[in-house]
């Protein structure tokens, strides 16, 4: 990774959600890389979708990017579905899905740069293992991840 420009930090990261069936035993893993520093953020879900999993993915990322002052963000990730709804291709249709999909908007405004990009699930290894890892071992939650969208009170 380049060295970003004055207020402009930049990060790269690699997300994942894993499920155990559909619903099942579900984690999500998400590889954050930010000045040649590489830190793992996971995460047991209970029982869920693999879409849930995905989702709780991304707003780890989202979440760690703001709350660290990332300006920039590479997002990447083998979920095409999730990719396309994040572009606009396809529509959030799963009633479950709409509040993570309007708190990964609410967090997308707060980093300027922002790029997804759907990649080839061997690109997506290490996300992947962790996804897995913290299904395995129940990683939890980390404390300062919110995973439901705000209610209007909150806000």
């Amino acid at each position: 990774m380049t060295a970003s420009p004055p207020g402009g930090a930049e990060a790269a990261a690699w997300i994942d959600g894993a499920s155990r069936g559909n619903p099942g035993e579900a984690g999500f893993g998400v590889v954050f890389e930010r000045d040649g520093e590489i830190e793992e953020i996971g995460g047991f879900l209970g029982r869920t979708t693999n879409n849930v999993a995905e989702y709780s993915a991304l707003l780890a990322a989202l979440s760690h990017a703001e709350r660290t002052g990332v300006r920039r963000l590479r997002l990447y990730s083998d979920s095409e579905l999730l990719v396309r709804q994040m572009s606009g291709e396809y529509r959030v249709k799963a009633a479950h899905l709409v509040p993570m999909y309007l708190r990964v908007l609410e967090l997308k405004r707060r980093v300027p740069k922002l790029e997804l990009r759907h990649v080839p699930r061997a690109e997506n290894r290490r996300a992947d293992a962790l996804a897995n890892r913290a299904i395995d071992e129940r990683l939890p939650v980390p404390a300062w991840l919110e995973l439901e969208a705000r209610s209007p009170a909150r806000r």
